[in-house]
């Protein structure tokens, strides 16, 4: 039994093995870590602008900065930095409310320029306006 268990082991890892994009395995230097705090000024690899969401319905969050973001709804439930990008998580009673910063030029401050929605329960796609509406009245 104990040699099956072992067999059935060595099948998976070499599986799931073959499940990766070939040759070498690469190792994350301690610079493409992810960083959990935007530290000073911002650092920017961009190459090329990101794609603006349009702000129409989006209640002027389209294009704010994080500061402008935290003053608006308080506190974030989650505050992510990786690289140039930076995720913002506000919640309200039924929504989820996820806003995406990224710098639109070298060096410039990142600033929303992608909103998503959606239910707590379930996790179904809700309406961002409604969503950004909801997190504010709390």
């Amino acid at each position: 039994m104990r040699f099956g268990a072992i067999a059935i082991m060595a099948l998976l890892g070499g599986a799931l093995g073959g499940c990766t994009s070939g040759g070498a395995p690469r190792v994350a230097s301690a610079s493409a870590r992810p960083s959990i705090a935007l530290a000073g000024k911002p650092r920017s690899t961009i190459a090329g602008s990101p794609q603006v969401m349009s702000p129409q319905g989006l209640g002027g969050v389209i294009g704010a900065p994080a500061a402008a973001l935290t003053q608006r709804f308080g506190s974030p439930r989650i505050d992510l930095v990786e690289g140039d990008a930076h995720k913002l998580q506000f919640a309200g009673n039924a929504c989820v409310l996820d806003i995406y910063l990224y710098p639109l030029s070298a060096g410039a401050q990142p600033t929303a320029t992608h909103v998503e929605a959606r239910l707590r329960q379930g996790g179904a796609k809700a309406d961002p306006g409604d969503c950004i509406r909801e997190v504010e009245r709390r």
